[in-house]
């Protein structure tokens, strides 16, 4: 069936571009890009006296993750354009990608199979409503068909895509791929964002944007089971939605951006409390991956800031909360994240095009969460069997990023986790990361 719907959708990119190119006169009417991303990482052994099925493994570790991404986009009319995005990712995490609410590879998934695979990322449209005379030309890249983009408009993308393209972006804490690897520094670590278990889901989102500030909200699907492959299409009793304002500044004749975002996702989702008195009165078991009725539902919000300092340095934060009474659906164990952290361009060092981060993570989760871990559950990424020592799980991440050339950027990075999964008694963790990232 899944090979089945990417056929489909093969299908109808081909017959949309057919479309477009019968119906457009312009000279860019599409667009092709490519990138490849392998991240190997290796932790020595920590100390952990005890584990469990979702505990990192505290033996030596080693492991490599690969996605490939094809990037394709057709011009239909004036403002409108489809994209269409296959991707293989093979590979895996440490210890099958658990164990760590901040994982530290932002490129690996909760899959049980590490073999490659193939399957239909992104196919979304896009149309760009103007709203007034001004506009900007959008240089040709990865999902952009170089256009003219009006400086106000309305802007709808329907279709495939992930919910973190669009929302909670930051231009020095975003992108695994190029950036800080660690989950929950590519997104607000308390957002549990819907998503399928590669990352993605289907929706609409509009925006109403001008040069001084932004207004998004969007509507999508939610998996049918906590970090599940497959959507929830019973729509009136599963869904998530998600709002953003973004405020564009000047501070110190520098460029800086505000944005606040709230949640509220419905789903499955079983509640912390109820499982833990079901499962004392042995009522109920244990488990909250498999929801057995309607009517869960977690909200929360983030604010997240970047502002440049100097040419070369920029400055981002984060905060996140989330209610933490409904289990975790789809992003990361997570329910108060705060990070912080600084990027700087090599110019200094005649390297302009190479990058240094440094970014420190503070995670932590709601006190039924923690009563849930404490007595023995297991989340679809945490869970010792225990948990008697509870602390905040502190991450700290640096990476330098070398530009070879205009298709080649190679990183090394360095990872310290302390407390992992909010355990005191298990870590300190110390991962090493080398990154190779294509571009065409």
């Amino acid at each position: 069936m899944k090979k089945l719907s990417l056929l489909l959708a093969i299908l109808l990119f081909v017959v949309t571009v057919t479309i477009a190119q019968q119906a457009d006169t312009l000279t860019n009417r599409f667009n092709f890009h490519f990138q490849l991303t392998a991240i190997n990482q290796s932790h020595p052994a920590f100390h952990a006296p005890y584990s469990g099925k979702n505990s990192l493994q505290p033996d030596a570790e080693q492991a490599l993750s690969l996605t490939t991404t094809m990037f394709m986009g057709a011009r239909l009319w004036k403002g409108a354009s489809v994209y269409f995005n296959p991707e293989i990712s093979g590979g895996r995490g440490f210890s099958s990608a658990v164990g760590v609410a901040g994982f530290p590879n932002g490129e690996t998934f909760r899959i049980g199979n590490s073999a490659p695979a193939l399957y239909l990322a992104r196919l979304f449209y896009r149309q760009y409503i103007a709203l007034g005379k001004e506009a900007d030309t959008a240089i040709d890249n990865a999902n952009q068909i170089t256009e003219l983009v009006p400086r106000k408009r309305i802007t709808i993308t329907a279709g495939k895509f992930a919910i973190a393209d669009l929302f909670d972006n930051n231009s020095f804490s975003h992108d695994p791929r190029t950036q800080f690897m660690n989950w929950s520094l590519m997104s607000a670590g308390a957002w549990d964002y819907p998503a399928n278990t590669r990352g993605y889901t289907d929706g609409l989102v509009l925006e109403y944007i001008t040069p001084g500030w932004a207004l998004r909200v969007g509507t999508v699907l939610v998996p049918t089971y906590a970090n599940g492959p497959d959507f929830d299409y019973n729509y009136t009793k599963a869904h998530g939605e998600v709002a953003e304002i973004q405020k564009n500044f000047i501070f110190g004749k520098r460029k800086g951006t505000l944005r606040i975002l709230g949640f509220r996702n419905v789903s499955k989702a079983a509640n912390y409390r109820e499982v833990i008195n079901g499962y004392i009165n042995h009522t109920d078991s244990l488990d909250v991956i498999n929801g057995r009725k309607y009517g869960g539902v977690k909200y929360g919000f983030s604010i997240n800031g970047e502002q440049e300092l100097t040419n070369d340095l920029g400055f981002f934060f984060r905060g996140s909360w989330n209610d933490g009474q409904t289990a975790t659906w789809a992003f990361t164990e997570i329910d108060r994240s705060g990070s912080i952290g600084l990027s700087l361009a090599g110019s200094s060092w005649h390297r302009p095009d190479d990058t240094f981060g440094i970014a420190a993570v503070i995670n932590g989760i709601s006190a039924e969460h923690r009563a849930y871990l404490a007595i023995g559950g297991y989340g679809f990424m945490i869970g010792d069997g225990r948990l008697n020592n509870y602390k905040t799980e502190n991450i700290l991440e640096t990476y330098y990023s070398a530009n070879v050339n205009k298709y080649l950027k190679l990183s090394l990075g360095y990872q310290f986790i302390q407390n992992p999964a909010y355990n005191g008694d298990r870590g300190p963790v110390n991962v090493f990361s080398v990154r190779a990232h294509v571009v065409i």
